[in-house]
């Protein structure tokens, strides 16, 4: 455990269980809105909802890219031990800013035909509020549900459909607010305009 990390109240193991937990559910479960505040909460920073979902699934073996935040991009070298990479070459790639939002969507990894999951996964923080709805369907979703969207979320996924991802190839969107909304939009999960 990084030293750092004990100067938080963060349980590197206890609390990062219940956090991988809450962040498969959305995953499992696109367009529902879970809650991770309380684990936020136990981490101080400027944002503390992003090095929540950094220190649950990061590590040494992983690779990431703060865009151009220097303070995030230390904070979460400083916790969980991953490799800072440029936004192209990064396996997460978290966006603090969302003038940043169209340069890491567009060069981020999208994986391979033989090897989709080596894709990368893209978080934006997005404290915008519900504008409009989508429609999203695909796997974990029965049908198809309707979701309220910032239009920040609403951007995101346009600018992520209009890359043309071959099938199965793409990137996952993680969307954290300040007040602990998460949401997950993986990516073989299809968008239309409600």
């Amino acid at each position: 455990m990084s030293a750092l990390l004990r100067k938080h109240n963060f349980d590197s193991v206890f609390d990062s269980q219940k956090m991988f937990r809450l962040i498969l559910e959305a995953m499992a479960n696109p367009g529902r809105i879970v809650r991770i505040e309380e684990y936020a909460d136990k981490l101080f920073g400027d944002e503390p909802e992003l090095l929540a979902v950094a220190v649950t699934l990061l590590d040494n073996g992983v690779s990431f890219s703060a865009c151009e935040s220097e303070p995030l991009s230390e904070e979460i070298a400083a916790l969980t031990l991953a490799k800072r990479e440029r936004p192209e070459a990064a396996d997460f790639v978290f966006v603090r800013d969302l003038k940043d939002m169209n340069d890491a969507i567009e060069s981020a990894k999208r994986g391979s035909l033989s090897d989709p999951y080596t894709s990368a996964v893209v978080i934006l923080k997005d404290d915008k509020d519900p504008v409009g709805s989508l429609m999203l369907s695909g796997p974990g979703i029965d049908r198809c549900i309707e979701v309220p969207v910032s239009m920040a979320v609403k951007n995101a996924l346009t600018l992520r459909d209009a890359q043309e991802y071959e099938y199965p190839q793409g990137i996952d969107l993680f969307f954290v607010s300040s007040d602990g909304r998460f949401l997950a939009v993986p990516r073989l999960t299809q968008i239309e305009a409600a």
